[in-house]
C-alpha cells in the first residue's frame, strides 16, 4: 500500500473450503492453515524491495487468539529482520477505513460495521476520531446469518446462502422480530431472532439436532422473513442514529455489507449519501490494515515488539482528537491480516 490509499498488491488466502463442512470456523484448523499459508502468500505479494518498505502493519485484534498470534509474530519477525517500524491495527476500525480508500464521505458520518463477529454503529469525525453509538448485545449480524443457515442445513458461510434462498421466498410470510435493548435505542440484538427461526423450523424449545417440522419449500419463506427482520431493524437503527447525530453520510464495512438486499433497502430509505467498501475489500483483507496503518503511524508512531494480540478491543479506545501531521514518514506499508478472525 502506498500513502494509505493506493493498493500495489493485495492477496487473500481463503479458508472457506476448510471450514465449510463444519458449518463455521474451527479455531485450531484456522490457525494451522495460517501457519501453512502465510509464508508463501507473503512471498507472492512482495512486489517491492525491502528498502522501499517504510512500515509494517498487522492486525492486533480483535479475533481468535491463535490466528492473531500467527500474524502478529510473523509481522514482528519482519520488523526485526528488516529494521522497519511496526504498528498494530484494530481490524474493526479498518473495516470502516476500507470505504475511505475509494470514497470521500462528508463528516461527521455514521459508520456501520457489520460482519461475522461485529455489529456496531459509530459516529465518525475522521480517521481515528470515533464515538460509539450502539452495538449488538449478543450475536453479531453475520453470526446470526451463519447460525440460521446451519439451522436450515445450508452451506457455510451462511450469508450468501440465505440471500440466494430468500430471493425465492416471501419476506412477510413469517413475523420474525429482533429483540430490543431497554433504554438503548441504538443497540441491537440478534440472538432472539435466531432462536425464533429455530423454534419455527424445529418446534418450541427444540434443539438444533431436532428434525424439521417444515417442508423444504418453506425454507425460502423463512430465509426471506429472517433476512427482512434482520435488515429492516438494522436500517431503522441506522436512519435513527444518522438523524439524531446529524450525520452527513453513511459508511459501511464488513462482509455483510455485500448483501444486495441490504444495499437496496438502505439506499431507498436514506436521506444522506451511502458509501460501500470497494469491491474485494468487504471481507477481512490486508489492504485495509496497511491503509489504516499509514494513518495510525502518522498519528501515534510505532508500536514496540512486545505488542500483544487482543481477542477483544474496546472500539472507542482511540482519542477523540485527530493529530494533523504531514504524511512524510510512511509512504509504503505492508500488512498481515488473518482472514478468519471471528469465533465460532
Amino acid at each position: 500500500m502506498r500513502d494509505g490509499k493506493e493498493i500495489i498488491c493485495n492477496y487473500v488466502a481463503s479458508q472457506e473450503d476448510l471450514h465449510q463442512k463444519y458449518g463455521g470456523v474451527i479455531p485450531e484448523l484456522a490457525c494451522r492453515r495460517h501457519i501453512d499459508s502465510l509464508p508463501s502468500l507473503f512471498r507472492k505479494s512482495l512486489c517491492c524491495t525491502s528498502e522501499e518498505i517504510d512500515l509494517i502493519a498487522v492486525t492486533k485484534g480483535p479475533g481468535l487468539i491463535g490466528a492473531l498470534l500467527v500474524g502478529l509474530n510473523f509481522a514482528k519477525g519482519l520488523s526485526l529482520s528488516l529494521g522497519k517500524p511496526l504498528v498494530g491495527i484494530n481490524h474493526v476500525e479498518a473495516h470502516l477505513y476500507a470505504v475511505l480508500m475509494e470514497h470521500s464521505p462528508v463528516f461527521p458520518a455514521l459508520g456501520v460495521v457489520i460482519s461475522g463477529g461485529h455489529t456496531a454503529l459509530v459516529k465518525v469525525q475522521g480517521v481515528g476520531n470515533y464515538q460509539l453509538i450502539g452495538q449488538t448485545q449478543d450475536d453479531a449480524i453475520g453470526e446470526a446469518f451463519d447460525k440460521v443457515a446451519k439451522i436450515l442445513h445450508l452451506p457455510y458461510p451462511g450469508g450468501p446462502q440465505i440471500e440466494k434462498l430468500a430471493q425465492q421466498g416471501d419476506p412477510h410470510s413469517y413475523r420474525f422480530k429482533c429483540g430490543q435493548v431497554k433504554g438503548r435505542p441504538f443497540d441491537l440484538s440478534y440472538s432472539g431472532l435466531k432462536t425464533a427461526v429455530l423454534y419455527t423450523v424445529k418446534g418450541q424449545n427444540a434443539s438444533k439436532e431436532a428434525p424439521f417440522l417444515i417442508h423444504d419449500h418453506q425454507k425460502a419463506d423463512i430465509a426471506a422473513a429472517f433476512q427482512y427482520a434482520a435488515f429492516s431493524t438494522l436500517v431503522e437503527k441506522i436512519q435513527l442514529a444518522a438523524k439524531h447525530y446529524r450525520c452527513h453520510s453513511i459508511i459501511l464495512g464488513g462482509g455483510v455489507s455485500q448483501n444486495r438486499y441490504l444495499r437496496t433497502l438502505l439506499e431507498k430509505t436514506s436521506d444522506v449519501p451511502v458509501f460501500w467498501p470497494p469491491s474485494g475489500l468487504s471481507l477481512d483483507n490486508a489492504a485495509m490494515i496497511a491503509g489504516l496503518g499509514f494513518h495510525t503511524f502518522l498519528q501515534k508512531g510505532a508500536d514496540t515488539l512486545d505488542l500483544e494480540p487482543l481477542t477483544r478491543i474496546p472500539f472507542m479506545n482511540v482519542p477523540k482528537e485527530n493529530y494533523e501531521k504531514s504524511p512524510s514518514a510512511a509512504s509504503l506499508a505492508i500488512a498481515v491480516e488473518p482472514e478468519c478472525l471471528r469465533g465460532t
